[in-house]
């Protein structure tokens, strides 16, 4: 079948809004996690990355395709710490909407209950992994990290970061 239309027709635009799919705009998102115990914060210092290496994080992740957040979440904590966990022990507790390169969405989500002692699991990734008070953060940490950590601190849900 051929369908042709003058240039500007209004049976064009019809045609158009029928039959060509709208392509909706795709986040890059990511999961990270907050391990809490005793007013202490589990953190991470990247090594040898490419991004933001020698500076502090949270175990964290991407999500991979057709997986829900909470898995990714299971996973990463896995992959990067060593500990297991199940998606009913996690909390919802910040979303950021944040622009760096790109637009990302960050879930982060709170553990108080994990099995086995965290331990560097990535050793060309990581070259620290300690607990620090969650009021006195290294002064070495990702930005939207540490913005994270204070919104959960403060018990800010959502938050927008790095648009202005």
């Amino acid at each position: 079948m051929q369908v042709r239309f003058l240039p500007g027709a209004p049976e064009r635009k019809i045609f158009d809004l029928i039959i060509m799919p709208r392509e909706y705009f795709k986040f890059i998102s990511a999961v990270h996690l907050f391990l809490v115990r005793d007013g202490e914060i589990l953190l991470l210092r990247s090594f040898k990355t490419g991004y933001e290496d020698g500076k502090y994080s949270v175990p964290a992740g991407h999500i991979d395709g057709k997986e829900k957040a909470t898995s990714a979440m299971t996973r990463e904590a896995k992959e990067e710490a060593g500990i297991n966990m199940n998606e009913k022990q996690l909390l919802m507790v910040h979303v950021m909407h944040r622009k760096s390169d790109e637009e990302r969405i960050d879930f982060f989500f709170e553990a108080r209950e994990w099995q086995g002692e965290p331990k560097i699991m990535e050793t060309n990734k990581c070259d620290d992994l300690s607990w620090f008070p969650i009021n006195q953060l290294p002064p070495n940490m990702v930005p939207y990290v540490r913005a994270g950590i204070e919104n959960y601190k403060n018990k800010i849900s959502f938050s927008e970061f790095g648009w202005s």
